[in-house]
């Protein structure tokens, strides 16, 4: 079935500047308009400033794309001053409506917790400074990440918990805090049965949708290289778990990700 064009689904997390699409980015792009993508957030933080500046160089490549600029905690040992302040910079440039990916990775470990906690601050204080919304990578941190938004936020950063898979209890913690938490094909994973539960339970105005592309890709892709596309799936996946049509799960998700990032 040809999806309706008119859905105006916004995948507001990707990583589409990445090498995985070096070879064919427009056929890429061509395909999530068909599937009634009309926007797409690139994300920067997938390593080094050169992603980041990849990310911004496609908000004036392709219509609908927008970007953001950040550090993933896995590269929080290697940012130096310059490199943050080159990144300060980039948040200046048009096309740029967000701060991030940033947060911290207690799963991993590949940078120093101390390190991560530092450079997550920075970000945050960021935000706070340029008024952009902080995009969040909370991995087996959920208590710090809370706390941290909260002394360094002190009530005046926005943002999203991306990708998140909490329990009900860090769900409402971070709505609290006034972010919203987006979903990934990650619920459409047999094993995720106790995240869909949270899904369910969650008011559909705080909920973005995204892919992570290329990671992550939702059944029946899974193991595959993830694309922008595919948010269609996650869409239909949040549709099925709270038994709503896809129709107000693309209409709420998208205004909530027009509000947020200002699109």
């Amino acid at each position: 079935m040809t999806p309706k064009a008119e859905f105006g689904l916004i995948d507001s997390h990707a990583h589409i500047q990445a090498a995985e699409f070096t070879g064919d980015l427009a056929e890429v792009i061509q395909r999530a308009r068909a599937a009634g993508v009309e926007k797409i957030i690139a994300v920067g933080g997938a390593g080094d400033l050169i992603s980041n500046r990849a990310a911004v160089e496609l908000t004036g490549a392709f219509p609908g794309i927008f970007a953001t600029v950040g550090m993933h905690p896995h590269d929080a040992k290697d940012v130096s001053e310059p490199d943050f302040e080159q990144l300060r910079q980039l948040t200046q440039t048009p096309g740029v409506v967000g701060v991030g990916e940033t947060g911290l990775d207690f799963y991993y470990d590949h940078s120093p917790r101390d390190i991560q906690r530092g450079l997550f601050c920075k970000f945050i204080q960021l935000a706070r400074e340029t008024r952009l919304p902080l995009v969040v990578h909370d991995r087996d941190a959920h208590e710090e990440v809370a706390a941290l938004l909260r002394s360094e936020g002190r009530g005046g950063v926005q943002g999203v918990i991306h990708c998140f898979t909490g329990d009900f209890k860090a769900a409402m913690e971070f709505l609290d805090l006034g972010f919203y938490l987006s979903f990934t094909g990650i619920i459409t994973f047999k094993n995720a049965g106790s995240l869909r539960e949270v899904l369910r339970q969650l008011p559909l105005e705080r909920i973005l949708i995204e892919t992570d592309a290329p990671y992550l890709a939702p059944v029946p892709h899974r193991g595959k290289r993830n694309e922008p596309a595919f948010v269609r799936l996650v869409a239909e996946a949040v549709a099925t778990i709270r038994g709503i049509p896809l129709e107000q799960v693309a209409h709420a998700t998208s205004q909530n990700a027009r509000a947020l990032f200002g699109i």
